[in-house]
């Protein structure tokens, strides 16, 4: 996996103390989470929320915005994804949001839990674009997917 900087919602004074503590923000993925609470000097709620986005991102093609759509889905790890699919997170996902998002975030989807269960894989989200299709042709979407999509919602993204 990728070991670039997480873009991370920071404030001033954590990242004062992450540069006082000379901890840099690729290394954030891999820290213990009361230890990056001690460093940050923050709540373990925001060391365990800073960490998640950090983890997701260190996915190939796996950006800051669906790292933080996987954090508030309340996934903050990749050991959260026992027994979880890609289907089952985009349905919670647009149910949560109240709109259907664009195919796309469900190969993100898809390839965010295939990390969590094939770690070291170097496969992308578009990898995972073939399945969806397949998988959308024979079961179809259910029917409580919100009639709404993310382009007709002011200020949503994808």
């Amino acid at each position: 996996m990728k070991a670039s900087s997480p873009k991370l919602p920071l404030t001033p004074e954590e990242r004062s103390s992450l540069r006082a503590n000379k901890i840099k923000l690729n290394q954030i993925s891999e820290m213990e989470p009361k230890n990056l609470a001690i460093g940050l000097g923050a709540s373990m709620k925001r060391a365990n929320y800073l960490k998640g986005l950090a983890i997701f991102q260190t996915i190939p093609s796996i950006g800051p915005k669906l790292a933080q759509l996987v954090v508030d889905l309340g996934y903050y790890s990749f050991e959260d994804f026992e027994n979880e699919t890609g289907v089952e997170l985009i349905n919670c996902a647009e149910e949560q949001y109240g709109y259907w998002m664009d195919p796309c975030v469900e190969d993100s989807l898809r390839c965010v839990v295939y990390h969590a269960n094939h770690p070291g894989s170097e496969k992308k989200w578009f990898d995972f674009t073939a399945e969806r299709k397949e998988f959308r042709e024979q079961n179809g979407y259910p029917d409580t997917r919100p009639k709404m999509a993310w382009y007709e919602v002011e200020g949503a993204s994808k």
